[in-house]
């Protein structure tokens, strides 16, 4: 028979009083039981991300302040993550959140927490899991198991941008790389430096945009082939 508590009124400060409700299998409600697909990622591209990362928490510093939107701790968090624990050749990855504290050297709480605002951010993503178990009297129960996690592009994080290229060097000034002559130039000096036919050929036919450069090397070739 239920409890008479249960159907009495809740007065406010006697919460308490009134028995807890426990779900039959205590795990996340959106934790999956299918299979999860990990995406492949290479270290370098994992490299690439770590640096923007950076770059990313540089941008949003404020003055007088600790790091900027990602923070000392979550920027730890995800180098973890993307070089301790990530399989460059599958893409797997889905340590425990104390073995993420372990290796980042702080608390487990402030992997929650880190974990929180790298997605708020969109540079990660995770899938909670859970499979199906006996409970030792020959019931069913689901077992809640570590959480699934993809690193995420650069195009999917928020308030992110990429600085625009470095202009290049002024004319005469130094890392400046004097123009190439024209394709029909660069073959003559080929030629007059004793290179072979076929070298000089092929140098005629890099830029197919430069049509009469494109005329003397089948002119070229033609000529080579009636020789043969």
């Amino acid at each position: 028979m239920r409890q008479l508590a249960y159907a009495l009124p809740v007065l406010p400060g006697f919460d308490s009083l009134r028995p807890k409700t426990y779900a039959a299998w205590p795990v996340w409600k959106d934790s999956t039981t299918s299979e999860v697909k990990f995406q492949q990622l290479k270290r370098k591209e994992a490299a690439r991300r770590w640096q923007k990362a950076r770059r990313f928490d540089r941008q949003t510093h404020l003055a007088g302040k600790h790091g900027g939107v990602i923070g000392r701790t979550a920027l730890a968090v995800l180098y973890t993550l993307l070089f301790d624990f990530l399989d460059y050749a599958t893409g797997r990855l889905d340590p425990s959140l104390d073995a993420i504290a372990a290796k980042s050297g702080v608390c487990r709480r402030a992997v929650v927490d880190a974990l929180r605002c790298l997605k708020q951010l969109g540079l990660l993503h995770w899938q909670r899991r859970s499979h199906p178990a006996e409970d030792g009297k020959g019931g069913f129960r689901l077992v809640q198991e570590t959480n699934a996690y993809a690193s995420l592009p650069p195009s999917q994080w928020r308030g992110y941008f990429e600085p625009p290229p470095p202009p290049p060097p002024e004319p005469g000034t130094w890392g400046d790389h004097p123009p190439l002559p024209p394709i029909i130039d660069q073959a003559a000096a080929d030629l007059a430096a004793g290179s072979s036919h076929r070298t000089v050929l092929a140098g005629l036919e890099y830029d197919p945009g430069d049509p009469l450069a494109s005329a003397l090397a089948s002119l070229g070739r033609a000529l080579l082939g009636s020789q043969t």
